[in-house]
């Protein structure tokens, strides 16, 4: 990508967080159920970025070592592990299961 072009992004990325900010949020104060919605919009766009990375590879479906080490990485995080020892064993996880020649 071009620098022009990176820098178009960005503009168009930062303004529309503002507009969302600024604009819709004094719209959307008093409802609840609105800002409940907003509030998980975050989360599953990570979601869906740790999905597309975990399962694709180009254009191909894969189910290969790195599920091991999401799903590893998911239990501890749901067993309130610290990040710090989360992303270590589940790199370690993945790592072993490609040792043994899978993924």
């Amino acid at each position: 990508m071009s620098p022009l072009g990176l820098a178009l992004f960005l503009g168009g990325v930062f303004g529309l967080r503002m507009l969302g900010g600024f604009a819709l949020g004094g719209l959307l104060a008093g409802n609840d159920r609105a800002t409940r919605l907003l509030v998980l919009m975050p989360l599953s766009i990570v979601a869906a970025v740790i999905a597309v990375q975990t399962f694709t590879v180009k254009a191909d479906v894969v189910i290969d070592a790195r599920v091991v080490g999401i799903a590893v990485a998911a239990v501890l995080s749901w067993r309130k592990v610290p990040m710090g020892v989360v992303v270590v064993i589940a790199a370690a996880t993945t790592a072993l299961v490609r040792l043994t020649g899978w993924g």
